[in-house]
């Protein structure tokens, strides 16, 4: 049972003096970002979109006559999100699709979000909850406004890893995928919506082909963001602990397709910049004779207490 309330009331008990906890933990970790996007080469435009951001909230003493040690001149906390995208459909559908679903959830964050920045076991559930919330809210979204504008079954892929502090939280549907890079491991994170994911069992959902003509299992989905029904799709939400060092890798099939893993390993190694380690996964893709889109997106991680 939580007795702070309690102290408040109690009798020559006055928590307010005793020293805060400084820097609040989400103070304690910095994030580093980089990303790179690249339209495929049969493709009219880039139907990947993706979205960083960080949100924040501070106080700063401007005038005072108390002294430092006991108000402090700054308090800051903060957090983050990378949001990825990869449209599906034929005629621009995709592109729409990727699109209204990034703006959408965008819209919901800055207008709806709590912004738990302090987050322990019960607020890590609230997060959980509205991040579902909101990705049903996406896909309502996005089949709305294709039915609106006359767009041909415009869907989309949707992994998003955001977090504060030490406390990472992704939400996804698709088969973009979420790494996390620790101590020269690649840990997948999320696992693909595809039939061949599915150990070839007959899917619950419609099956989305990516390509006009699919190319093997690994290409026909069967959880999207606009995908429509009565249930909508499955949506995936999990929450893990950060280290110092951490690493976060996002990628669209564009290039995980054409890259193998241990390749990903060595580019994740070589001490380049986030957004030239990005560009580099994106240069490798269509070395190896990808056609489709291909997006990165890249965090590091460093926790100072």
């Amino acid at each position: 049972m939580d007795t702070r309330s309690d102290d408040v009331n109690r009798p020559g008990v006055t928590p307010y003096f005793e020293p805060r906890e400084f820097p609040p933990p989400s103070a304690t970790v910095m994030p580093v970002f980089g990303a790179h996007s690249r339209r495929g080469r049969f493709h009219a435009v880039n139907e990947d979109h993706y979205l960083i951001i960080t949100v924040g909230r501070n106080q700063e003493t401007v005038l005072t006559s108390l002294p430092e040690t006991v108000i402090g001149t700054r308090f800051d906390e903060r957090g983050f999100a990378m949001i990825l995208a990869d449209g599906l459909g034929n005629f621009g559908a995709g592109e729409a699709a990727s699109r209204i679903a990034l703006v959408t959830l965008l819209h919901l964050i800055l207008n709806f979000c709590k912004w738990n920045l302090r987050v322990d076991d019960q607020i890590a559930q609230e997060i959980m909850e509205r991040a579902e919330r909101f990705y049903r809210h996406v896909d309502s979204a996005v089949v709305h406004e294709g039915t609106a504008r006359g767009l041909k079954q415009p869907q989309t892929t949707l992994t998003s890893v955001f977090g504060a502090g030490r406390d990472l939280f992704f939400a996804h549907v698709g088969h973009s995928r979420a790494y996390l890079f620790r101590d020269g491991s690649l840990l997948r994170l999320t696992r693909d919506h595809t039939v061949a994911a599915q150990g070839r069992r007959p899917p619950l959902a419609p099956l989305v082909d990516v390509n006009t003509t699919a190319r093997d299992l690994r290409h026909i989905l069967t959880e999207t963001i606009g995908m429509g029904g009565s249930m909508g799709p499955a949506i995936d939400l999990e929450r893990f602990q950060l280290a110092d060092g951490d690493r976060i890798l996002m990628c669209t099939n564009g290039v995980t397709d054409m890259v193998d893993e241990s390749v990903i390993v060595s580019v994740l190694e070589s001490g380049a910049d986030l957004s030239d380690q990005c560009r580099r996964l994106a240069d490798l893709a269509m070395e190896a004779g990808g056609d489709d889109d291909t997006t990165a997106l890249a965090a590091e991680f460093r926790v100072s207490a």
